[in-house]
């Protein structure tokens, strides 16, 4: 009996892996799912994996982003672009601190950040500015937080950000290339299953081998929680029984109502009470005559007991 079951892939071998450049290929893909799995992989690599990345600059003596600095070589604009390429590998999930205080005539890198003992620089060479002054002194303070892909400063500050600060456009991605491609192969007398080679760069953060193996990962959980669909029980109107009707209809009695439900004077409720007429059912019973016999009652409250009645929909007895 023929098995029409999709067979399964073969798992990523690696073809190539320096620093942080890595090659992978699956094998064994039915045909067609070389495109689907590399497309989809491709794009939560690109969007997904978290990253690293300032997010806020203090600069002693600067007050905004277009401001210039005595001498430092660079203008403001020049050094907050050359900071969105540092790269930070950060463990937990708390923003950090991260300083650079440097005097003197030199080249300020990467490698003059003084970073607390939850982040890393992962590359010391990048360089942020000049200092030509011997007497100019730099103190920066530098926010450091995780996220994923890319993010607007107005995003990330929602809130007014501390006088000082300067906020920053942010991009947390570590993923510096990635690309695929899909080639036929033999598999028994069928020569059109697929065989996808991915190709990933990183910046360091992460390794090209955890970038696919995570990647994969969120696409497995994100299948899982859509397997399955939420099915809306339908529910119909039902007949009530003859008890269940009988019982609504009692509930909705007003004779049934007691005296002190009434919005009743104090005075009028006090001369019921006394002549032991305790529901809207015993009033129904008194004519007015009958209730200006009662100790305590006069017309006026007479008038009240009637008054309340007709809002119910019923009167005294004639």
């Amino acid at each position: 009996m023929p098995d029409f079951n999709v067979i399964l892939p073969s798992k990523p071998k690696i073809i190539k892996e320096e620093e942080n450049l890595g090659v992978y290929e699956i094998e064994n893909l039915y045909p067609g799912y070389g495109y689907t799995l590399g497309n989809s992989l491709r794009r939560i690599i690109l969007s997904s994996l978290p990253g690293a990345a300032v997010t806020s600059v203090k600069i002693d003596g600067v007050s905004h982003e277009f401001d210039t600095m005595k001498g430092v070589s660079e203008d403001v604009i020049t050094i907050l672009l050359n900071i969105k390429k540092l790269r930070f590998r950060l463990v937990g999930d708390e923003p950090q601190t991260a300083t650079i205080k440097v005097k003197g005539a030199k080249k300020v890198t990467s490698a003059d950040i003084t970073v607390p003992g939850q982040v890393e620089v992962v590359d010391t060479s990048i360089e942020i500015c000049e200092i030509t002054d011997k007497s100019t002194e730099l103190s920066m303070e530098l926010v450091v937080e995780k996220g994923i892909g890319y993010a607007p400063k107005e995003v990330l500050h929602k809130d007014k950000v501390d006088i000082g600060m300067i906020a920053l456009d942010a991009s947390f991605t570590t993923i510096r290339r990635v690309n695929y491609e899909v080639e036929n192969m033999r598999v028994g007398n069928r020569t059109d299953f697929n065989r996808l080679r991915i190709t990933i760069e990183t910046d360091g953060i992460m390794t090209p081998k955890e970038a696919l193996e995570n990647s994969i990962e969120i696409m497995i959980t994100q299948l899982k929680a859509i397997i399955g669909f939420q099915e809306e029980e339908l529910q119909l109107p039902r007949a009530a029984s003859e008890s269940e009707e009988a019982e609504a209809a009692e509930e909705n009695d007003p004779t049934k109502l007691k005296i002190d439900d009434l919005d009743l004077s104090a005075r009028t409720t006090n001369a019921l009470e006394k002549a032991s007429i305790r529901t809207v059912a015993g009033l129904t019973r008194k004519s007015p005559e009958d209730l200006l016999a009662l100790d305590g009652l006069g017309q006026k409250g007479v008038d009240e007991i009637a008054d309340t009645l007709k809002g119910l929909g019923l009167d005294l007895k004639e």
